[in-house]
Order: C-alpha cells, then sequence, then structure tokens
C-alpha cells in the first residue's frame, strides 16, 4: 500500500455504522479535553464525522495548548472548533463552555522521572478540578493499562475485575487520576467510564512503531516486556466515543485493546522480514508481562477492525514509505514504572 498521511489520517476518521448509530442518539455536543495530544485529533474529527453520518447536529469542541500546529490544522480543517488553553492555569476550567458529554484525555507520561510533582498535578490533581467543574457530565476518562500487576505470560491479561497494583509514579498517577473521578461520581452523582488502553497504533507512534525503528536502526530490541498488546487507533477511538452512553454514577470501566497477545520477538521478527533487516535482541525474557484482556470490549462493541498481522504490515509499509514520526515513544518494554 502506498501511504500519505492525509490516507492515514482519513483511514482514522472514517466512523464505523456502529459509531454512528450511536452518535445518533446522543444527546449534546462532545468536549476534548486534552484534543493535541497523540490520539486527540483524530479522535476528535472521528466524532465529528460520525455525529455528521448520523445527522446529528451536535458540535465537537477540542481543548488543548495546540502546539502541534499540523494537529491543530487537521481539526480546524475538519471542522472541529477549537479552544486553545493551559488547563493547568489558573481559572482555565471556568472559562470552558458547559458541555454535556466529554472526553478527557489530558495526562503526563514522558519526563516523569525528577519532575514527579508534576506528573501527579497533571494527572491527579488536574482531574479533581475537571470532575468538579464538569460534575452534570458524562465523562470518559483515558487511563491506562499500567494501573494494573504485571502477570504471568499465560493468564489471559487483567481483566477489569482485576485489583490495581501499579507500579512507579506515572502508573500511580494514573490510577489517582481514577480515583479523583469515582470520588466524583460518589460525591456529585457525576457519570464516568474508565477507558483503561494499552496501546494504540496509528503508525506514526505505538509500540509497533518502536520495535521497527529500533530494527531499521540497528539497534537491539528488548526482550524486558516479552509480551504486549495493541489495537488500531480507529478502533480505540471507536470504542472511547461509544463509552459515551455507557459512562454511569456507578463507574464503568473497561479495558481496550486487541484481543492479540503480540509476542515481542516474533513480532520483531516478523517485522525485519518485512523490512529487510535482521533484528537483534537484548534482556532475558522474563516470565510475566503488563497484559490487558480486553473481552469486555470485544463483547460490547465487537472486534477492533485491523488485525494484529495487518498492523505488522501496514507499520513496515509506512517506514519504508518514509513517514512522519511523532517522536513519542511508548517505552513498553519498561518494568519499573519509570518513564
Amino acid at each position: 500500500m502506498t501511504w500519505t498521511e492525509e490516507k492515514l489520517d482519513s483511514l482514522l476518521s472514517t466512523p464505523s455504522q456502529a459509531l454512528i448509530r450511536d452518535m445518533a442518539a446522543l444527546d449534546g455536543d462532545i468536549m476534548v479535553l486534552g484534543a493535541g495530544g497523540k490520539m486527540g485529533p483524530t479522535l476528535s474529527t472521528l466524532a465529528l464525522n460520525a455525529l455528521r453520518a448520523a445527522g446529528n447536529l451536535g458540535r465537537v469542541i477540542a481543548v488543548s495548548r495546540f502546539s502541534d500546529p499540523i494537529a491543530a490544522r487537521l481539526l480546524r480543517e475538519s471542522g472541529v472548533e477549537l479552544i486553545s488553553c493551559d488547563l493547568m492555569q489558573k481559572g482555565a476550567l471556568d472559562k470552558l463552555p458547559d458541555c454535556e458529554n466529554i472526553i478527557y484525555m489530558a495526562g503526563r507520561k514522558f519526563g516523569t522521572e525528577g519532575q514527579e510533582a508534576l506528573t501527579w498535578a497533571m494527572n491527579a490533581w488536574l482531574p479533581s478540578r475537571v470532575a468538579e467543574r464538569f460534575q452534570q457530565s458524562r465523562i470518559v476518562v483515558f487511563s491506562s493499562g499500567n494501573v494494573y500487576p504485571k502477570l504471568p505470560l499465560a493468564s489471559g491479561g487483567a481483566d477489569e475485575s482485576i485489583s490495581p497494583a501499579p507500579v512507579g509514579d506515572y502508573g500511580m498517577s494514573c490510577l489517582g487520576r481514577e480515583r479523583m473521578f469515582e470520588y466524583a461520581a460518589q460525591a456529585y452523582g457525576t457519570r464516568v467510564a474508565l477507558f483503561r488502553l494499552n496501546y494504540a497504533v496509528d503508525l506514526r507512534y505505538g509500540v509497533l512503531f518502536d520495535i521497527a525503528q529500533k530494527i531499521v536502526n540497528g539497534e537491539p530490541v528488548s526482550l524486558a516486556m516479552p509480551c504486549f498488546n495493541c489495537i488500531w487507533q480507529a478502533s480505540a477511538n471507536d470504542a472511547a466515543l461509544r463509552l459515551l452512553p455507557l459512562c454511569s454514577d456507578k463507574v464503568f470501566r473497561m479495558n481496550v485493546t486487541g484481543p492479540e497477545t503480540a509476542g515481542t520477538e516474533k513480532t520483531a521478527r516478523k517485522l525485519g522480514m518485512l523490512l529487510g533487516k535482521q533484528p537483534v535482541f537484548c534482556g532475558e525474557t522474563p516470565d510475566s508481562a503488563l497484559l490487558s484482556d480486553a473481552s469486555l470490549m470485544h463483547s460490547a462493541f465487537g472486534y477492533p477492525s485491523v488485525s494484529l498481522d495487518t498492523l505488522i504490515r501496514w507499520q513496515a509499509e509506512w517506514i519504508l514509505s518514509g513517514g512522519r514520526c511523532l517522536n513519542k515513544p511508548t517505552h513498553f518494554e519498561e518494568r519499573k514504572g519509570t518513564y
């Protein structure tokens, strides 16, 4: 396949028929907080495309500092309304309009080491303020599979019944984010759904990109995390939007990832064959990994629209075509929670 950025964005922003049906019944506008990051631009565009395909005249409002001009241009050209602001600044939340539906994507991961206080402020303090400001809204909260403990490779991964046991400041602060919205549900009756993602693939970043880039650069691929889960970003964004009607003051929790448990070494060898370069490896292979069981998501919304094998092929094609890199590595191999 011949790839361009426009083709990729189009694939990521084309709604499924199921999403269109759900958006037809959705009341109110959608506001995406932290929309300028890796997933926010295509999620916001996907939401607007689904609303319009459904004949729903609801607005989609994207809120971010918009430090990436490419992301801002994509949103603007798609018809998404932009509000530029720093959510951490005093009074910023008060200036935002009331909105029935909130997708909360703001957060901090990389650079945590040495700036732990800022990470906690972004991932726990700010969510407490957002939860209070939008206590009458439905709120889908982006979280992470990092809240779960590492499990044996044969376990099938953590489902939503597994108690959180995060390692490191990033994972703990993600749990702190969840707890702030859980408190809002208890205190104010806020309708909340927790979206525990483990890992999105958009070809410009993601676990597959990280592995492929190391192969191309002749760098060793670490086997410290011997297996992983991933999901096509369009399917992850589809799930986030379809969670809005499921928000509840009882707090609805959903793992979001693909059905496959991908072996790191096997995936690297597949990518290496497609890239025409032999991968090299480093590190010992432990008997546990950070894995999620997304059976609940697959039962509720169906399986992701793109398989793991197709994602691997697409990733190699993107690299070989000189596709853009967002320079946002996942560090999926990290076992001590230090980012």
